[in-house]
């Protein structure tokens, strides 16, 4: 077993299953409901545990009843939150998600407090087994605190680009950038995301790749751009798969796997969450990961 220390954003999430997306202020009745843990970094820190590996959590919580509920979720799926810290008197994030028979979602987050900056407690985060950090943009300063710690072991550090940091250092940062296809057209105003790759190329050095859904990845190979199409899946409730994906492609590097076949682990565990409704509780564990890529060979 190998560790991942996933950096950033927990929160709770109230999934609500719709045939269709509202089109106007009224009274909308759902077919399904779902309460449960969410956020960037947790849900990818959920996927590396329910995928075999040691995973950490470093986030920051309001002493609130959410905040709890968010700690208990995390707690059940096995992830290690030693390194996550609650405050007194501020409130932890919470998300209302619509998600229709498509799969498709529309997301009306509440972010929390402004949580604390500071990261002295961060200094023993990254555990003796840990091989890859996985984190957000939206604790920049823990982001980068942790990825310069893991390159100092010759480790991976994994920044999920959604959304796109305000600080490029926490970019220069890291090893490998994987960015949503909305957050990298937003972050160089370019439509085409090859070429919205091609023009990252020349300020950043990392491995460079961006997800686009039922589309794929497209990443960058040498001097030109390569794309790795998604697994064909009924999808019935998108909502997490980007984040799972990204927990399961720091696992997969740090497992030992290069970039072409994490990215088909990671495509997998992804395509996998996609046909489940209910968020993060989605995931697959790894005798299902490994059964699917089985069939699909």
């Amino acid at each position: 077993m190998v560790g991942v220390l996933c950096v950033g954003f927990a929160a709770l999430d109230h999934v609500f299953g719709l045939d269709a997306m509202p089109q106007r202020a009224e009274k909308y009745r759902a077919r399904h409901f779902a309460a449960v843990g969410g956020g960037n970094a947790a849900n990818a820190a959920v996927a590396v545990a329910r995928l075999g590996g040691h995973s950490r959590l470093a986030s920051r919580l309001g002493d609130d009843d959410i905040g709890t509920a968010i700690l208990a979720g995390l707690l059940r799926d096995g992830v290690d939150c030693a390194p996550t810290r609650r405050y007194a008197g501020l409130q932890s994030g919470v998300s209302a998600i619509l998600v229709d028979d498509a799969g498709e979602r529309m997301i009306v987050n509440f972010p929390g407090a402004a949580m604390p900056d500071d990261v002295g407690h961060l200094h023993d985060a990254i555990a003796p087994d840990c091989r890859a950090v996985m984190a957000d943009p939206r604790w920049e300063n823990g982001a980068r605190y942790c990825f310069d710690a893991i390159r100092r072991t010759g480790g991976f550090a994994i920044l999920d680009i959604d959304p796109a940091p305000r600080d490029p250092a926490v970019m220069q940062a890291a090893t490998h950038i994987v960015a949503s296809a909305q957050a990298l057209r937003l972050m160089t105003g370019v439509e085409d995301l090859s070429a919205a790759l091609q023009s990252l190329r020349a300020t950043l050095s990392g491995w460079l790749a961006v997800t686009d859904g039922p589309r794929g990845v497209f990443y960058l190979d040498g001097n030109g751009v390569k794309h790795y199409p998604a697994f064909a899946v009924d999808a019935v409730d998108s909502l997490g798969a980007g984040d799972v994906f990204h927990g399961a492609f720091a696992l997969a590097l740090a497992e030992g796997m290069n970039e072409q076949r994490a990215l088909r682990f990671a495509s997998a565990a992804a395509a996998i969450k996609c046909t489940r409704f209910g968020g993060r509780d989605g995931c697959p564990t790894r005798v299902e990961l490994d059964a699917f890529l089985l069939r699909a060979d």
